[in-house]
């Protein structure tokens, strides 16, 4: 019995050291967990999704911008209630081409696409903005919002408000100098600005109420509409501290059939889509 102790007792302490990390098992350790930590935080500082995301109310024009671009043919569309998913051959290779729904209701499933999306653009009808443009600034001031909380390591996606439609505005305003599409960037441009000023002021305000303990909710979600021009200013898109919004006027022909190669040499019959076109193939 007590050799066999004798016999345990050794293999006990023979096994010991392999159970005690030494020195270099401890390094190893150490360069493996580092290596892991700065390629998630390398990942998360500039992984985005290559995918466009088409967001704007009810009636823009979406949906056929997105037959248009995908089919080569504009095909008649209604309200759409579900997310519509296609890919979208661009500079040589598939793109992810999302439109979200306008409805009031189901509008919030832009968030869901954002980690995703590398360009945002958000489609106005410019031939009635006039009308609803506090509806239409109401869901672009949900969407700036999201996009300045997303994570300073994270890189913003690109921004673009299409002042589609433009080929029903009058033609009879339309000054010589100016081209439809100016015409219809200016008015959604003038009319989204007023709009979101009203909004940020409104923001301002409710920030004072908060602050005199009257008002309970946080106001935060109302902002994303800091600009950085001198203290006292309107809000002004190209002063907007949340980077770069550009636009651009479209429009489609219903029923039209569209060769998208011919129209961005210039060569087609119908070129409504051809600076969207040129803008989506420098961004992605």
């Amino acid at each position: 019995m007590t050799s066999q102790r004798g016999i345990v007792s050794v293999t006990v302490m023979e096994s010991l050291p392999l159970m005690v990390p030494k020195p270099l098992a401890i390094i190893l350790l150490v360069v493996i967990t580092m290596v892991v930590v700065l390629y998630f935080i390398r990942r998360g500082s500039h992984t985005r999704g290559n995918s466009i995301m088409l967001v704007g109310i009810s009636d823009a024009g979406k949906t056929a911008i997105l037959s248009t671009l995908v089919y080569g043919q504009t095909l008649s569309s209604h309200a759409s209630l579900q997310t519509n998913t296609c890919i979208l051959p661009l500079n040589k290779k598939g793109v992810t081409l999302v439109d979200i729904p306008g409805h009031p209701r189901i509008r919030a499933q832009f968030r869901e696409h954002l980690p995703d999306a590398k360009v945002i653009v958000f489609v106005v009808d410019a031939s009635s903005i006039s009308r609803n443009g506090s509806i239409v600034a109401e869901y672009l001031h949900q969407i700036l919002h999201a996009v300045v909380t997303i994570l300073p390591s994270q890189n913003p996606p690109a921004i673009l408000i299409l002042a589609h439609k433009c080929d029903l505005l009058k033609s009879g305003t339309v000054p010589s100098t100016s081209s439809l599409g100016q015409l219809a960037t200016n008015r959604v441009r003038n009319v989204l600005e007023r709009e979101l000023e009203k909004r940020r002021q409104s923001h301002t305000r409710s920030v004072a109420i908060d602050e005199l303990g009257a008002d309970g909710e946080d106001s935060s979600e109302l902002g994303g509409l800091d600009c950085n021009g001198p203290p006292g200013e309107s809000f002004k898109f190209v002063e907007w501290e949340g980077g770069v919004i550009e636009f651009i006027g479209t429009w489609v022909s219903i029923g039209e059939k569209v060769d998208l190669e011919n129209e961005k040499s210039g060569n087609g019959s119908n070129d409504g889509l051809k600076d969207l076109m040129t803008w989506l193939e420098t961004h992605i």
